[in-house]
């Protein structure tokens, strides 16, 4: 079974890059399983930290390690989604910092669906 052909067509199309759109669209899944599961766990960890400092509560202090595993999970997700639609390294690293300013993986997560969506409903130029 041979793959289909692409074309070269303009530098951040998906064809350019070898990518499917079926792996794109599965990455894009996965980017947005893992940046709500890592925003949902660092505001449990930030109200764990206010309990903790403000009221010597400690009954989610086993917040900071769940956040921190699926916080590598984002940046992997985000890394494979990011080089299948060939985003610069900076524009990764935004994304991936996200991940650790409460509400803000939910604001990148948004932003990102949106624009890997238009490109894939974009056709080929």
């Amino acid at each position: 079974m041979s793959s289909p052909r692409t074309t070269p067509t303009s530098p951040g199309s998906l064809s350019r890059t070898g990518g499917s759109t079926n792996r794109v669209a599965a990455r894009l899944v996965g980017y947005r399983i893992a940046a709500y599961a890592t925003g949902v766990m660092l505001l449990v960890l930030t109200t764990s930290v206010v309990l903790h400092y403000g009221f010597g509560d400690r009954r989610l202090a086993w917040s900071g390690p769940v956040h921190g595993f699926l916080y590598m999970g984002y940046l992997v997700t985000t890394v494979l989604l990011g080089t299948s639609v060939r985003w610069r390294p900076g524009r990764m690293v935004l994304v991936a910092l996200a991940g650790t300013i409460p509400f803000m993986s939910f604001v990148a997560e948004r932003s990102v669906t949106g624009e890997v969506r238009r490109r894939l409903a974009a056709p080929p130029k």
